[in-house]
């Protein structure tokens, strides 16, 4: 396969996600949060209060609030991301359009738990498809991954932020139960986006403290077909050199790892930690085998 058409297949996939996801959020918004009357976040919740006080149609106020946010975001994260947002400025409002077409869809249910939960799900879920495809679903998605760029805070963070100040904005119009929903359905929705955000890319890293390092570094090259990096290392109490092997394995090669280690040296220490996100040849770029030195 030539790198021109692994391109061109990444892009039409990722194309295909981020319709998948703005379809997935429109649905929720048209089936559970509109017919219930649940305040809600982001864009269409800004939506809500703008519709609500001025009358403007939701999906008029959408595709022109995602118009200023896409430009923003060109600006700032650059051609690229402006490319692939570009589809989500406008197809976020056809497919809520195309939603409402059919009755049958905002009648599904009317506990207003159900819809928080199934909306809560549905919208993080939805959001989270787009991201990971490399865009947003446009308006209010783009200032957390400006801000991200530029500060380093958590997409998640920053949306929940900016989704409370939303939120607060239309407590004044709705009765208790629709805000105790709606700081639900924020709480689920931002919950769900950060473990979609993550789904595959949760690695663990080991640090292993073993005088037979040699015979565990090459059962781990041979074993589990994995790298490793020697880490200098001064024990604490008898200050001795002794290297440090540390290795990165996804959460299903652990158990793996962890009898080769005992298999070799049962006096091993083991130290494993959450390594959120990987990147590098083995991960995300295909491995690379290079012949090891003679010793």
């Amino acid at each position: 396969m030539t790198i021109q058409t692994h391109r061109t297949l990444k892009l039409m996939r990722n194309v295909l996600l981020i319709l998948a996801g703005n379809t997935i959020y429109a649905l929720s918004v048209v089936a559970f949060l509109l017919p219930s009357g649940i305040i809600t976040g982001g864009t269409t919740g800004l939506g809500l209060s703008t519709q609500h006080y001025f009358n403007i149609p939701l999906n008029v106020f959408v595709f022109g609030f995602n118009l200023t946010m896409f430009l923003l975001g060109a600006l700032v994260l650059g051609k690229k991301f402006a490319l692939t947002t570009l589809i989500s400025t406008f197809f976020y409002p056809v497919a809520l359009t195309f939603w409402q077409q059919f009755p049958i869809i905002s009648s599904l249910t009317d506990d207003p738990m159900l819809c928080t939960v199934l909306g809560g799900l549905m919208i993080g879920a939805g959001i989270g498809i787009v991201i990971r495809a490399g865009a947003s679903t446009g308006g209010m998605d783009i200032p957390p991954l400006i801000l991200k760029k530029k500060l380093g805070i958590s997409v998640s963070v920053s949306l929940y932020v900016f989704d409370v100040c939303i939120l607060i904005g239309q407590m004044f119009f709705s009765n208790v139960e629709e805000i105790l929903y709606g700081i639900l359905l924020v709480m689920i929705y931002t919950f769900v986006l950060d473990k979609v955000l993550v789904i595959g890319k949760h690695q663990a890293r080991v640090d292993i403290v073993s005088s037979r390092f040699e015979d565990i570094r090459q059962a781990i090259f041979d074993r589990l077909d994995r790298g490793c990096t020697l880490l200098r290392a001064t024990t604490g109490y008898l200050k001795n050199d002794q290297p440090v092997l540390m290795t990165i394995v996804s959460r299903r090669e652990m158990a793996a790892l962890d009898q080769l280690v005992m298999d070799i040296d049962p006096d091993a220490f083991l130290v494993i930690s959450d390594a959120n996100e990987v990147r590098g040849p083995g991960f995300t770029k295909k491995k690379i085998h290079r012949e090891q030195p003679s010793e």
